[in-house]
């Protein structure tokens, strides 16, 4: 089942938007002197300096994500929280997809009168399979960058606009939402798996990396159509973390922008299991350091990064 609609937001909501945008926040990112990663990922980088946000006054005219932009949904057994997802990206997105990963709750009851394009599964195949469905969709009807965001109301839609920015204004990088600066809401067993990730992530990947678990993402079509993977329902929430080792492999790093999250007290429990899933994660990324002869230059990177991480935790709340 396919349909979708293309919707005209009023200029109430332009202005609202470019309000929003105007926030006290900063990105962080690689440096704009950067040409990318060299083929081995052995050369030097310097650390990941603060970047200004960048405010667009033609942001309510063709710079709200409407053609250029795409955002993809995955969503199994949403049904608490998918609705009120989507009428908070609506307002930011001309086209939403939404993939239904074979839902057993009325998850696809929930979006009845949505201007959505909605894709489903006729069982469950994993979030990696519904990310990747829904990004060929979004191909297919020409986006520029895919954004992607969780259904279970996990990710504030309020910071779409601050994500699409940081997109145009370094539209070579994988732009991730990051969560860890706000550690007081996140469940420990998720920050301490979190965590462990990005040692990992970061040595395969040869770069500084905030959050590897975040799903709040913007990528590059370009990096997609590059990309090739071998998805399976257990593989789903590798698919987030081989994507950034595959996107540096291909010259695209990545840049982390402070977003807000929340847990809703009326969503599904999650999916992701911190044990289970974490050591799917850290197979996938041995077996490519395997391959690399351990990668050196990238441990190095990723020890110091995270000594920096320690070190500086005070510093980098109080910008946020």
């Amino acid at each position: 089942m396919i349909s979708g609609i293309q919707t005209n937001r009023s200029l109430a909501y332009q202005e609202q938007d470019l309000q929003r945008a105007i926030i006290a926040a900063s990105f962080r990112g690689s440096s704009d002197k950067e040409e990318g990663v060299p083929d081995d990922l052995s050369g030097h980088r310097p650390v990941p300096r603060m970047l200004p946000a960048i405010v667009r006054r033609e942001w309510g005219n063709g710079m709200n994500g409407k053609d250029e932009y795409i955002l993809v949904i995955p969503a199994y057994n949403e049904s608490a929280t998918i609705r009120e997802v989507v009428q908070g990206a609506l307002r930011h997105f001309g086209t939403v997809i939404v993939v239904d990963d074979g839902s057993n709750d009325g998850t696809v009851e929930k979006l009845s009168n949505l201007p959505v394009t909605l894709r489903q599964h006729p069982e469950n195949l994993g979030k990696a399979a519904s990310l990747w469905n829904g990004m060929q969709a979004a191909l297919s009807l020409g986006a520029k960058g895919i954004v992607t965001m969780d259904g279970d109301g996990q990710h504030d839609p309020a910071d779409l606009p601050r994500l699409l920015m940081a997109a145009q204004a370094h539209p070579d990088k994988l732009v991730i939402g990051s969560r860890l600066w706000n550690r007081a809401v996140i469940p420990t067993a998720r920050y301490r798996a979190n965590r462990f990730a990005n040692f990992w992530i970061a040595w395969a990947s040869g770069q500084t990396i905030e959050d590897s678990q975040s799903g709040f993402r913007v990528y590059p079509a370009q990096l997609i159509r590059l990309c090739q993977f071998q998805l399976s329902r257990n593989q789903g929430f590798v698919f987030e973390s081989e994507i950034i080792i595959e996107a540096a492999r291909h010259r695209f790093l990545c840049a982390f922008l402070p977003v807000q999250t929340t847990y809703p007290v009326n969503a599904r429990p999650s999916h992701f299991h911190p044990v289970k899933d974490i050591a799917r994660i850290t197979r996938m990324v041995a077996w490519r350091l395997i391959i690399r002869g351990f990668f050196l230059p990238g441990l190095c990177r990723s020890l110091k990064s995270e000594c920096e991480s320690t070190s500086k935790t005070a510093k980098t709340l109080d910008l946020y």
